[in-house]
């Protein structure tokens, strides 16, 4: 039987978009055994939705896409749109979510096995070159039934497209961009999360150690992790602060102790989990303890 040749720069891929009603985000997480595809697949605009465009990709589903849904066309009358006039619509492969909730999908006729795609309320998962459909059905299943933020179910969702063959090819790139209205760093924009693993042996859990350190870092405080600093806890700092040698081993001031921990708050870059003089995040002092560890 005479089988289609992969070209080297198609890029099969696998990805999810998703959003959340409760917190107004909007995400796209993808895969591939392609360079950097987070670079290429992913767009997204809070307050109006979030594509993956793949296969021969075209980026001008993406840019296009978010200005059509932006004038109030839902995805599919976006994907009937842009697809119209495309030439090689059949090797495309896109998936789209609005604000709203509504989605879409479409995978070209000419896109190589597997390839396909399921939509549904407030997501849509597709994938090309995969090893079978189930790699869609266990995605669709996770990101519906799994709990987290938006960021933490597109990656368990793409994880899970892994665990069930993911792409056939192999791997090698992952992303992951979530935007919120002024969630960027310091509220000047709505890029949210993003993140990529551009060349990976593991890209997907690479990916979620990404994301866990964007939590730790960018994350405002959980009240119940807020401890008081005294006691055997003031202690433990100090010597921490020590070792890492923000202090020497002299009798200090309160001030001075002080001083050197709000240094490494700084230094370190926990500006999100700075408190009050007295004060400090449970996840700051788990940090500092896995710093010394390292150290010793």
């Amino acid at each position: 039987m005479n089988q289609k040749r992969i070209p080297k720069d198609f890029v099969n891929t696998f990805s999810i978009v998703g959003f959340d009603p409760q917190t107004g985000e909007l995400g796209v997480a993808v895969a591939s055994k392609f360079l950097a595809a987070g670079a290429l697949v992913p767009w997204a605009k809070a307050g109006v939705g979030a594509i993956a465009t793949q296969s021969w990709v075209n980026v001008g589903y993406g840019k296009n896409g978010l200005e059509l849904m932006a004038e109030g066309k839902s995805p599919q009358e976006v994907i009937d749109f842009l697809t119209a006039d495309d030439g090689m619509k059949e090797s495309r492969q896109v998936g789209m979510v609005d604000v709203k909730g509504r989605s879409a999908t479409f995978t070209g006729s000419d896109c190589f096995e597997w390839a396909g795609g399921i939509a549904g309320e407030n997501f849509a998962c597709q994938g090309n070159i995969l090893t079978g459909e189930n790699v869609v059905k266990a995605m669709a299943e996770t990101f519906q039934h799994t709990s987290g933020d938006l960021a933490e179910r597109l990656v368990k969702a793409l994880q899970a497209g892994e665990e069930a063959g993911g792409d056939s090819r192999g791997k090698q790139s992952a992303g992951l961009l979530v935007v919120k209205e002024n969630g960027g760093y310091g509220g000047y924009d709505d890029r949210y999360i993003d993140l990529r693993v551009d060349d990976h042996t593991s890209p997907c859990l690479e990916l979620e150690r990404l994301l866990n350190l964007h939590a730790l870092y960018f994350k405002k405080s959980n009240p119940e992790d807020i401890l008081k600093v005294e006691g055997d806890l003031k202690e433990e700092l100090l010597q921490h602060l020590i070792s890492l040698q923000y202090l020497n081993d002299e009798q200090v001031s309160e001030t001075v102790f002080f001083e050197a921990l709000n240094s490494f708050h700084l230094i370190e870059n926990f500006d999100e989990r700075i408190q009050e003089q007295g004060w400090i995040d449970r996840k700051v002092v788990e940090f500092m303890e896995r710093l010394v560890s390292r150290e010793d």
